[in-house]
């Protein structure tokens, strides 16, 4: 589930802008409950060098992203990065090229209100709950026109200036997709009061004023480095749109994938590289169904990994301890998450290659190999010899989710199972008998996930830095779980997956596709 959104529970415009009659400023006008948000400058349209300006105001619930944090659904600190994303509203109006926006936090609290009026903002505040351009709630005004913001290191208890972001638009009908995590960490860590984020054009693209006083004029902003040309206007859409996959959110994602060579596990070759002859292995604690820590090794603790040659029936390890490929006999295991430990490790094979490997998962030190420990884990491994080729590699697959159901709850988390071998096998009379058959684990694999009428993409692949929609594998094959809150019930989705193909460094997507749908039950 490296993938988890969580949805605006308040937004905003608000403006100085003139109203139709072009001598009365909107700036009492609550816009909480339009459908889209709207940032712009319009400079000159009522007067020489009159400015008329209009920022977002958007806010997140922080606290159930730290409820999750505390139950385990996302990782911790350093772990995780968190992105604002606001989707592009088409709009009939023109739009503006070649400018940046702004993202700051804000510094005081300030009501969503209940307007919708974005063309005439006609619908005042009037003493009653929401936010403007001039006042935050029903009681408290603004320090500072137009919002405040957390500007400066006097304003918070860290050392260091707030978290401030930008992101250029070229055509104008881009998305907005910033990351945000230092932020979201402040406020998480409570550094930093939850207000939410202003989301304006930089001070460079909003329009130019200039007071004589230098300060701002009523609700006119003083800005002698800012534009005399117009950007009108960019909207995005807010949270009460009717398009669920077009709500402001901040999106968490990270990097889950294990890659258990268990499975595919071979001895240390000439022909690969030091990191390509390691081969990492992994242990899962589960106890009564659940995946539980090791006491005695908890998150902190060292396991150490020795390797057997098998009985004289291998059926279990046997004899010495077998050198590993930095000399000695036992590796040094390390924490993975709750109840999952991993250890890397490489061997040469002997003259005549053991056919059966068993690893034992044990307490020690390197410090003291003879001294007595506890087995935790005792596993087996059928190492394999890596060969050379003579034929060019046909990178074509058969692939299946063997464990797809036809629906699923839209607050489910699912695991799904991709079986995936050569399309070009050619099992003998002996494989066909098997209970199992061969599968081929793919090192990098991707998932997406589309909603089928429409073929819109709810989870499109995420193959950078965080690898969110990547798929893990083990000795069962490749593997990947959804949150299905992240998609919208009441609909049918496909799954299509990626694989990663070195030789031509790009990323081909499978034929396939499995359906599924999501439902709501409201009782």
């Amino acid at each position: 589930m490296p993938i988890k959104k969580y949805a605006a529970n308040a937004d905003n415009t608000i403006v100085n802008a003139f109203q139709f009659n072009l001598k009365t400023r909107g700036t009492g006008a609550n816009t909480g409950q339009a459908d889209v948000l709207e940032m712009y400058s319009i400079y000159g349209r009522q007067g020489s060098g009159s400015q008329e300006l209009s920022r977002i105001l958007v806010q997140f619930p922080v606290t159930t992203i730290d409820t999750d944090r505390t139950q385990g659904s996302i990782p911790s600190s350093g772990s995780v990065s968190f992105y604002l994303k606001l989707y592009n509203a088409e709009t009939s109006n023109t739009v503006p090229r070649d400018f940046t926006a702004t993202v700051q936090a804000l510094s005081r609290s300030w009501q969503e209100g209940e307007g919708v009026d974005l063309e005439g903002y006609t619908d005042l505040t009037r003493g009653n709950i929401g936010s403007n351009w001039v006042y935050a709630s029903k009681t408290q005004a603004w320090d500072t026109v137009g919002g405040d913001y957390l500007t400066s290191s006097g304003q918070w208890d860290q050392a260091t200036e707030p978290p401030q972001y930008s992101q250029t638009f070229e055509n104008g009908l881009e998305n907005i997709e910033i990351d945000i995590t230092s932020l979201v960490e402040d406020w998480i860590a409570g550094n930093l009061s939850n207000y939410g984020v202003g989301v304006r054009l930089s001070s460079s693209f909003e329009g130019y004023f200039s007071s004589s006083t230098g300060m701002n004029t009523g609700s006119v902003i003083h800005n002698t480095g800012g534009a005399t040309d117009s950007y009108y206007t960019k909207r995005f859409f807010a949270r009460s749109t009717q398009y669920y996959f077009k709500r402001p959110v901040i999106e968490a994602r990270w990097n889950d994938i294990k890659r258990d060579d268990r499975a595919d596990f071979f001895y240390s070759s000439s022909l690969a590289s030091a990191d390509d002859n390691l081969n990492t292995l992994y242990i899962y604690n589960y106890i009564r169904g659940r995946l539980t820590n090791i006491p005695a090794i908890g998150t902190t603790g060292s396991i150490m990994v020795s390797l057997y040659s098998g009985s004289s029936d291998d059926s279990a390890p046997s004899g010495s301890k077998l050198i590993l490929h930095d000399g000695t006999t036992s590796i040094t295991g390390g924490y993975v998450s709750t109840g999952i430990y991993s250890c890397s490790v490489a061997l040469t094979a002997a003259s005549t290659p053991i056919s059966t490997l068993y690893d034992v998962w044990h307490s020690g030190s390197h410090s003291d190999e003879h001294a007595v420990t506890t087995e935790f884990v005792t596993s087996s491994i059928k190492p394999k010899v890596l060969a050379g080729s003579t034929a060019v590699r046909k990178p074509v697959f058969f692939i299946n989710i063997t464990n797809l159901q036809n629906e699923y709850t839209k607050n489910e988390n699912a695991r799904f199972n991709l079986y995936v071998r050569n399309k070009f096998w050619s099992p003998t009379i002996y494989t066909k008998a098997k209970e199992t058959a061969e599968h081929s684990p793919i090192i990098s694999a991707s998932y997406r996930v589309f909603r089928t009428f429409d073929a819109l993409e709810a989870v499109p692949h995420n193959t950078g830095s965080d690898f969110a929609t990547g798929l893990s594998y083990d000795v069962s094959g490749n593997y990947f779980e959804l949150d299905m809150s992240n998609l919208e019930p009441g609909y049918e989705y496909g799954f299509k997956f990626a694989f990663y193909d070195e030789e031509i460094n790009a990323w081909k997507e499978q034929d396939r596709i499995f359906k599924f749908r999501v439902l709501d039950h409201e009782y």
